[in-house]
């Protein structure tokens, strides 16, 4: 049986600019269920970011939306924005990672 992943538990993952040199992602969790692992902080907190996005982990912020079932993350780009290196200008596919990130059977 497939791994359960994020992406199974959400409405939708999606990653954007917040500005020329920031990511932000936002997990839309399709429930309370859902979310209460989504925002556990033993599960998804700076450490985990910073490992899957090879970033300072003291750059990484969290906020978490009960009210709304969404986690949102933020932390620096790896290269600015349109810059020579950037490979992927408005950060649309920085959320293949979390999204594909295994949790915990319940």
């Amino acid at each position: 049986m497939p791994e359960t992943t994020l992406a199974d538990l959400a409405h939708e993952i999606r990653s954007k600019n917040a500005g020329p040199f920031w990511v932000t992602m936002e997990l839309f969790m399709r429930d309370t269920d859902g979310y209460r692992i989504a925002a556990d902080p033993g599960f998804l907190n700076e450490g985990t970011i910073a490992r899957l996005y090879d970033v300072d982990e003291t750059t990484v912020s969290l906020y978490r939306i009960p009210s709304l079932n969404v986690v949102k993350i933020s932390f620096p780009r790896p290269v600015s924005q349109g810059s020579l290196r950037d490979r992927d200008m408005h950060a649309g596919q920085h959320h293949v990672p979390l999204a594909v990130l295994p949790v915990q059977a319940g």
